[in-house]
């Protein structure tokens, strides 16, 4: 009595190696019975199988959609039977996704960061009027504050208006504007009364842990 070994070099690779080579070679006894009637009898029986297999799925919505998709799928999309959903086809799985664009990053002055360029392009996509002129002087007057946290204690208007032109792709243009952003010296105190508040409520939890400390100190 003899036996074939089957190696696995010379096995056909699996499409979906999750369900193994025997769920791989009941799909393609299915696909070669003759009778349709079988063919979807079987199918069933092999979602079922399918299903056992992959317990975790169950919590995946559409559950039994997935595993008939992959039925198709593990079958090289060749099996004919009545599915309950709409069988995919091999171009839909082979088409290449839409590439997506990188965001826009305000790279050339990173000490703005992204923010302020999300901010500009809302703004861009804004009618002309009284509402955009005062979302742009926001932001203008943010820029300020960012280049102050950044750089040094004084900037000029004219180098934030240059800027907003240059990250607005010349769509925003303030340069000749007669406006007057906040002073240095109001940005670079609210910045100061920020950061003492904070110390503050940092001071005052601190003092109120040493009592509790106190408290329970032995005289």
């Amino acid at each position: 009595m003899t036996f074939d070994l089957e190696y696995n070099s010379e096995r056909n690779n699996l499409i979906i190696p999750e369900y193994g080579r025997h769920i791989q070679k009941l799909v393609n006894h299915c696909i070669a019975l003759e009778s349709k009637e079988e063919r979807n009898t079987m199918a069933k029986a092999i979602i079922d199988v399918m299903g056992n297999l992959q317990p975790h799925l169950r919590d995946v919505p559409d559950f039994k959609h997935k595993l008939w998709d992959q039925l198709h799928i593990i079958a090289d999309f060749k099996l004919d039977v009545d599915s309950p959903y709409e069988t995919p086809s091999k171009e839909e799985l082979t088409e290449k996704p839409t590439k997506l664009a990188y965001p826009k990053s305000a790279s050339k002055y990173r000490y703005y960061g992204n923010n302020i360029q999300t901010m500009i392009d809302i703004a861009l996509t804004w009618e002309e009027g009284d509402k955009r002129e005062a979302l742009v002087f926001t932001i203008a007057n943010h820029m300020k504050k960012c280049y102050l946290n950044w750089n040094k204690d004084t900037v000029d208007d004219a180098v934030i208006f240059k800027h907003l032109y240059d990250l607005s792709d010349r769509k925003i243009d303030l340069r000749e504007s007669e406006e007057v952003l906040s002073e240095s010296k109001n940005l670079l105190r609210k910045r100061s009364n920020q950061g003492q508040h904070k110390g503050q409520h940092k001071g005052q939890h601190k003092g109120k842990t040493n009592y509790s400390n106190n408290k329970y100190r032995k005289k």
